[in-house]
């Protein structure tokens, strides 16, 4: 494995004390799943507290950085050119139902391109991470996107209703982060959704593209994202294709 700069050193950093906070979170949601309350305004709260831990984590080692985070929105500070990009928890509806299937996702923004971005499953303890021009890696082994290149024998996933087309098999998981996390690690071949925020994807984005798939081509000054699709480059020409009217 390629040494890892500071700047993602910072974001590992963050995303393992936050985790810790997250693990514990998620047995009392688990816990609260057969009360006659139920789990909702906990995990609320929960992905409040995690958000806050990660953005006091970076702005100790970047006070001068934007931060971009899906609770409490734009925060903009000296350096406008460098954007910390939060989602505490990619996969609530999951969390808050018990279904152990969500993530900690961190994306750094650069000069309006995404160069660094981590997602972490505390669950399955499972890291997904990329720097722009250095790889991309699970748990500090080098991944790649899937090379298959009939679309019959891949496997699809979307976060979007979608009506049944001919030959594309998919699913739905309920985190689009790990979605392009697992594109990246040739799990699935490829992810493709429509009205998404940035900071679901962002850094999924980023690893993606250094495991040698393709993102279409987003416009990352906009925090709604009209549409993305990725896949391997393999697969890309007729997976687009078959979604022409996606």
């Amino acid at each position: 494995m390629k040494s890892i700069s500071a700047n993602l050193n910072i974001m590992m950093k963050a995303t393992e004390k936050a985790s810790k906070v997250l693990i514990r979170d998620f047995g009392e949601v688990e816990n609260l799943q057969v009360s006659s309350k139920g789990p909702k305004d906990f995990v609320t709260n929960s992905d409040v507290k995690v958000e806050k831990i990660i953005i006091e984590e970076l702005n100790k080692a970047r006070p001068n950085y934007s931060i971009l985070s899906e609770e409490t929105g734009i925060q903009r500070n000296q350096d406008a050119n460098n954007t910390w990009i939060i989602d505490p928890i990619d996969g609530t509806i999951n969390f808050l139902h018990g279904v152990p299937h969500f993530a900690i996702s961190i994306a750094l923004k650069s000069n309006n391109e995404i160069v660094s971005g981590i997602i972490y499953d505390p669950i399955k303890d499972e890291m997904f991470y990329a720097e722009k021009n250095n790889g991309a890696f699970f748990n500090n082994q080098r991944i790649r996107v899937s090379k298959k290149n009939k679309i019959e024998d891949c496997l699809f996933v979307t976060g979007n209703k979608i009506k049944i087309i001919p030959d594309l098999i998919f699913r739905k998981t309920g985190s689009a982060a790990l979605d392009m996390a697992y594109v990246a690690a040739g799990r699935y071949d490829g992810y493709f959704q429509y009205d998404i925020k940035l900071w679901d994807i962002a850094a999924g984005i980023v690893i993606i593209k250094e495991a040698g798939g393709i993102v279409s081509e987003i416009d990352l000054s906009n925090n709604y994202i009209e549409k993305i699709i990725t896949s391997s480059t393999d697969i890309n020409e007729k997976l687009l294709k078959k979604l022409d009217n996606f």
